[in-house]
């Protein structure tokens, strides 16, 4: 069977044009490629187009609780990458919701002008390997989710000059506790 390279695009149907295509600009310190008033392309990287964005008027936004997409995540190349990104984002006031160590990422989550949940992450593991074996540690067995962390506890103790290493490691703290709104991971 042949696989894909690569994800190439997330397309998004929205009623809320200009401020989902702002948002996800910000968001990803992303440029515009293409834009009218009926769709617009951003990118991030070298790819023309990572996000599409359709001017549907009149959508309704889904109801909670109903099945569907639940979010996207991207990934950082070191923890301090994604602690600058949630200065920056902070400063544009944009504020994750939802802070975790997950083990194998530590992650914050933000959500789009329409609602869309979007993951930002870092692997806190060297390789997928050592990520994959966490899977099946009973840590990871007794808590599967994670534990929530402090962005700005760990912009703290980064700017301390505490290694990466000791700020990826997942806190040895009771387990989380699920909210309606919280992605499962």
């Amino acid at each position: 069977m042949t696989k894909p390279v690569q994800l190439a695009h997330v397309v998004m149907r929205t009623s809320n044009y200009k401020p989902m295509i702002s948002w996800y600009q910000t968001v990803l310190d992303a440029t515009l490629t293409f834009g009218n008033e009926v769709v617009s392309f951003i990118t991030y990287d070298e790819e023309h187009h990572r996000f599409a964005f359709i001017h549907i008027p009149g959508l309704k936004k889904p109801e909670a609780g109903t099945q569907g997409f639940d979010h996207c995540a991207f990934t950082y190349a070191s923890m301090a990458d994604l602690l600058e990104n949630y200065k920056r984002l902070k400063a544009e006031g944009i504020e994750p919701f939802w802070c975790i160590n997950h083990g194998p990422t530590t992650s914050m989550y933000y959500r789009d002008p329409d609602g869309n949940q979007v993951e930002l992450q870092v692997e806190n593991f060297d390789t997928v390997q050592e990520s994959t074996a966490f899977f099946y540690t009973e840590e990871f067995k007794e808590n599967p989710i994670g534990v929530d962390v402090d962005p700005e506890d760990l912009c703290r103790r980064l700017e301390a000059g505490e290694a990466e290493l000791e700020l990826k490691k997942r806190p040895h703290i009771g387990p989380r506790g699920m909210g309606d709104d919280v992605p499962l991971q």
